[in-house]
C-alpha cells in the first residue's frame, strides 16, 4: 500500500519500525471522552503510530495513504484467523460458557469479528478505546466481568502477553493462560493452541 502512494520500503524494515512505535505509545484508551468524539480520537492515536513508523519516508499524500491503510484493517478480510480458534470457541460455547474479548484496540473490533464471524461466540466486547482504561490496567478486567456478570474466581483469561494478558488478568484475581504458538511444548500455565483449553477446562 505505501509503494501504491509513492514510498518505496522493505517489509522487514517497516514492521519493526512499526512494532518498536507501538510499544511506545501510550494505551489506547480515552478517559473522559464522549462515545461520540471517540472514534476521532482512535484515529488520531493511529495516525500517529503510522506517521512515526514512516517516518522519513516520502508519500504523494500521506493523509490519503494513511486513510486508506484505516480503512484497509477496518475489513475483516485483512485479517486472519488461526485454524484454531473456530474449533475452540465451538467447544466452549457447547459448554454454555460465557465468553469476552478484552482487548486494547478500536472500534472496528466489532465489524472485524463479524466479518470474521466470530461475533456470535461472545457475551461481551470490551475494547480499551471504549472504557477509559487498558491493559496493564486490571480494571479493564474488572468491567469485563462486570459485563458478563461473573466473579473473578469464576473466570479464566487467555492472551499472548505476558504483561498485558497474564499479570494484568491475575492482578485483577482472574486465573491467565498464556497462549505461546513458538512454544515446543505446552506447560502449566501455558498452550500453544487455544483447543487445548477444553482439555484443561
Amino acid at each position: 500500500m505505501a509503494a501504491r502512494h509513492g514510498a518505496a520500503m522493505e517489509a522487514k524494515e517497516i514492521e519493526g519500525r512499526f512494532r518498536s512505535v507501538f510499544r511506545s505509545m501510550p494505551p489506547m484508551c480515552f478517559p473522559g471522552v464522549p462515545a461520540a468524539h471517540l472514534p476521532e480520537h482512535e484515529r488520531a492515536w493511529w495516525r500517529q503510530v503510522v506517521s512515526a513508523a514512516f517516518a522519513g519516508f516520502h508519500f504523494d499524500s500521506f493523509e490519503t495513504f494513511f486513510g486508506d491503510l484505516f480503512s484497509y484493517f477496518a475489513r475483516a478480510d485483512s485479517w486472519e484467523l488461526f485454524p484454531d480458534v473456530i474449533p475452540a470457541l465451538s467447544g466452549l460455547r457447547a459448554r454454555h460458557l460465557q465468553l469476552a474479548i478484552v482487548s486494547n484496540f478500536d472500534s472496528r473490533l466489532t465489524p472485524i469479528c463479524r466479518g470474521l464471524k466470530i461475533a456470535r461466540f461472545f457475551d461481551a466486547v470490551v475494547m480499551s478505546s471504549q472504557v477509559g482504561c487498558a491493559k496493564p490496567d486490571p480494571r479493564i478486567f474488572t468491567i469485563a466481568l462486570e459485563r458478563v456478570g461473573a466473579k473473578p474466581s469464576e473466570a479464566l483469561h487467555v492472551g499472548d502477553s505476558e504483561t498485558l494478558d497474564v499479570s494484568c488478568a491475575e492482578a485483577a484475581g482472574v486465573r491467565a493462560i498464556l497462549i505461546d504458538r513458538r512454544a515446543d511444548t505446552s506447560a502449566d500455565h501455558r498452550i500453544r493452541d487455544l483447543r487445548e483449553l477444553l482439555s484443561l477446562l
